[in-house]
C-alpha cells in the first residue's frame, strides 16, 4: 500500500557548462542593476543637498558635491554599458543552446535516414518498381485476353449475372408438399360433351 501513495522519483535534471554560464551571467547583471538602481538613489539625494548648499551659501561644499556626482553619472554610464554587454551575451548563450538542440536534433535525423537507406537502398527500390509494373503489364494481359475470349453473348449473360448478385437472392414462392386429389372414375371415363358447334356467318347472313 505504501508504494501505491508513495511519489515517484523524478530524474535528475541535467545541467550543462552553458547553463551555468547562463546563471552567472544573469546573477552579475541583476547585481549591476541594484548598483545602479543605488547610486541613482544617492545621486538625487546629493542634487538636492547641493541645492541646498547653494542656498545656505556654501558654494564650496556645493561645487565639491557636484564633482562626486558627476564621477558617479560616468560610473552609471560604463555600469549601463556592462549591463548591455551582459544581456547581450546571456541572449547569445541561449540562442546558441537553441541551435545546439537543433543539431542534436538533425543528427538523429540523419542517423535514422542512414539506417532506413541501408535498408531500402536505391537498387532495392528500382527492384520493386519493376517487379510492381511487370504485375500491373501481366494483370492488363490477362484482362485483355479475358475481355477478347468472350463473345457479346457471353459479355450480356455476365452483365445479367452480376446485376442480379447486386440484386440480391429472388425469393421464390414455396411449392406445397400435399399430394393433388384424386380425380373419381365416373369423371374419367364420362365422354366429352360435344360442344354446339356455331352457325356459319353465311348462314347468319342468309336467314
Amino acid at each position: 500500500m505504501g508504494n501505491i501513495f508513495s511519489k515517484k522519483k523524478r530524474s535528475p535534471t541535467r545541467v550543462t557548462e552553458q547553463d551555468r554560464a547562463v546563471l552567472q551571467l544573469k546573477q552579475q547583471r541583476d547585481k549591476l542593476k541594484q548598483y545602479q538602481r543605488r547610486v541613482t538613489l544617492q545621486l538625487d539625494k546629493e542634487r538636492l543637498l547641493a541645492k541646498q548648499l547653494l542656498k545656505d551659501g556654501k558654494k564650496e561644499k556645493a561645487l565639491l558635491l557636484l564633482k562626486k556626482k558627476r564621477y558617479q553619472d560616468q560610473l552609471l554610464d560604463k555600469t549601463e554599458k556592462q549591463i548591455s554587454n551582459l544581456e547581450r551575451m546571456v541572449q547569445d548563450l541561449e540562442f546558441a543552446q537553441i541551435e545546439m538542440k537543433v543539431i542534436e536534433g538533425l543528427k538523429i535525423g540523419n542517423d535514422c535516414l542512414k539506417k532506413m537507406h541501408e535498408v531500402m537502398s536505391i537498387e532495392e527500390v528500382e527492384r520493386i518498381m519493376d517487379e510492381t509494373q511487370d504485375a500491373i503489364e501481366y494483370q492488363q494481359q490477362i484482362d485483355e485476353l479475358l475481355a477478347g475470349s468472350l463473345s457479346q453473348e457471353d459479355e450480356d449473360a455476365v452483365l445479367a449475372e452480376l446485376e442480379l448478385i447486386t440484386q440480391g437472392d429472388v425469393v421464390l414462392p414455396e411449392v406445397p408438399e400435399d399430394s393433388l386429389p384424386e380425380v373419381p372414375e365416373a369423371a374419367e371415363k364420362e365422354p366429352e360433351r360435344e360442344r354446339p358447334r356455331k352457325k356459319p356467318e353465311r348462314e347468319l347472313l342468309a336467314a
